[in-house]
């Protein structure tokens, strides 16, 4: 009997549980089911690096270049550039076209420019259409009755800027002219469209890409509709304004940008009042 005993003895502490396993499974399996701790509230480094891409960068982003391309069947000349290292100045000829300057490529080598085109409309007496200032010098009034003065090109403490005539309150460089092509990513209605010739215009995406440019023969309406939502040269247009067209349509870039030297200027055009050069801020 009391080996019976003690045999039943054993068998029932070798059935029961052990506290330390038990206790180690129940610790396990609470790791499994814990809820895994949020993430710090601060962004991890993979998304500091997106953001530091997306943002806008203090290192200028593109080099100035003078390249070709087409937009709707449309063919461009144009001019890049990045407004935080390179600027553009008014060249205005106070006794009118010509006096000082025959065309684009001498007013831009004049002023130690990187590249020019023709400016803004003026009168058959040379005077200016509209108001125009030159490096702080300002000449002509604004035109209020035509969409040929519908907005300003004005560079105000060193910023540039697309605006509209009604919200034009000086600068150190500014030039009259119009109508607005497109305007905060909209292309503007009610623009000609019977009337083909070679365009000028400057664009910007709103931010610091900035677009000079000579087109080939289309009307206003058709230019404004292929700039609309369109990308040159990597940036991509939210407004433009056309400048004087036709026979006073020329653009020049020098040798020293890539994509250069060049210089569109047919026998047929005539001397402009004034242009806009691009030199470098430094």
């Amino acid at each position: 009997m009391i080996r019976l005993a003690l045999f039943l003895a054993f068998c029932l502490s070798a059935c029961a549980p052990r506290q330390g396993t038990a206790d180690l499974r129940i610790g396990t399996t609470g790791e499994r089911d814990r809820p895994v701790p949020a993430a710090p509230s601060g962004p991890t480094e993979p998304a500091v690096l997106r953001a530091s891409t997306d943002a806008p960068s203090e290192t200028p982003l593109r080099t100035p270049r003078h390249l070709k391309t087409s937009l709707a069947g449309i063919s461009i000349q144009a001019i890049t550039f990045d407004a935080r290292s390179h600027r553009l100045v008014v060249a205005d000829q106070p006794s009118g076209p010509a006096s000082l300057w025959p065309d684009a490529r001498a007013a831009g080598r004049a002023l130690n420019g990187l590249a020019a085109v023709n400016g803004g409309f003026f009168t058959p007496e040379g005077q200016p259409l509209g108001r125009v200032v030159a490096s702080g010098k300002s000449t002509g009034s604004i035109n209020r009755a035509s969409s040929l003065g519908s907005g300003f090109y004005v560079e105000k403490n060193d910023r540039p800027a697309l605006v509209r005539r009604q919200g034009f309150s000086g600068g150190s460089q500014a030039l009259q002219a119009g109508p607005f092509l497109v305007e905060n990513d909209r292309t503007v209605p009610g623009l000609g469209t019977k009337v083909s010739s070679a365009r000028t215009f400057i664009a910007t995406d709103g931010r610091h890409g900035w677009i000079l440019a000579r087109t080939g023969a289309c009307s206003l309406a058709d230019l404004a509709t292929a700039l609309t939502g369109a990308t040159i040269g990597g940036i991509r247009l939210r407004s433009a304004l056309n400048l004087d067209g036709g026979r006073s349509s020329e653009i020049w870039a020098s040798g020293a940008l890539p994509g250069g030297p060049a210089f569109t200027r047919p026998l047929w055009n005539k001397p402009v009042r004034n242009f806009l050069v691009l030199k470098s801020r430094h």
